[in-house]
């Protein structure tokens, strides 16, 4: 990335849209100099300027919150910046996941015309769990028991989607399988594997 190719507005700015490389969930928008985009690029965590207090500030530096840079985008007219990142914890002040996500520790499921939207949603939900853990959640109890309790549940789900299968019990199988998807998951956000990347490996078979 060659910075100096970048626009700045007239007070040396440009915006950036932080983004959870995972879930995909925005989780703020923030704004860089030069300076501190240089430093974001060295360090390979956030680094932003506050525009109240007239200074840089490091992403984490206090809070030990840091964002692990992934990569960074530019749109088209290079005066817009997407910074997909790694969350080591809650992105907002608040101590929620997201800036955009509110202070309510239950997210709420909105309507969609996309069939597969509840996908996403509950992707965001983990992550959230996961940056939050808040006390008394299911998920949040699976990431402090770690990996082994996550590929225990994942076993055991597909175990019982295996049974319901062979039951020729349609019912009982839907909701094997929505377990089974669900901790699936969380599998892949105990191990820092976007869906995305999965999905791609569908494309991938599918255009051959």
């Amino acid at each position: 990335m060659n910075i100096e190719e970048l626009k700045f507005d007239d007070k040396g700015l440009i915006p950036a849209v932080v983004q959870d490389v995972q879930s995909r969930e925005v989780l703020t928008v923030a704004y860089m100099n030069k300076e501190s985009l240089q430093m974001t690029l060295e360090k390979g965590e956030t680094v932003f300027y506050s525009r109240s207090r007239s200074e840089l500030w490091h992403k984490g530096a206090t809070s030990g919150n840091t964002q692990r840079v992934v990569d960074i985008k530019l749109d088209c007219d290079q005066d817009a910046l997407v910074v997909l990142v790694e969350p080591n914890g809650p992105a907002c002040h608040t101590g929620a996941y997201s800036c955009f996500s509110g202070t309510d520790s239950e997210p709420v499921f909105k309507e969609s015309k996309d069939r597969y939207a509840i996908l996403t949603e509950l992707q965001n939900v983990i992550a959230q769990r996961e940056k939050e853990m808040p006390e008394g959640a299911y998920t949040t109890y699976l990431f402090e028991h770690g990996v082994d309790k996550i590929l225990k549940k994942v076993g055991e789900e597909a175990g019982e989607v295996i049974i319901a299968a062979k039951n020729r019990d349609p019912e009982e199988l839907k909701w094997e399988a929505a377990d089974l998807l669900y901790h699936l998951l969380v599998l892949l956000q105990e191990q820092k594997l976007p869906f995305d990347d999965v999905l791609s490996v569908l494309k991938e078979r599918h255009a051959k």
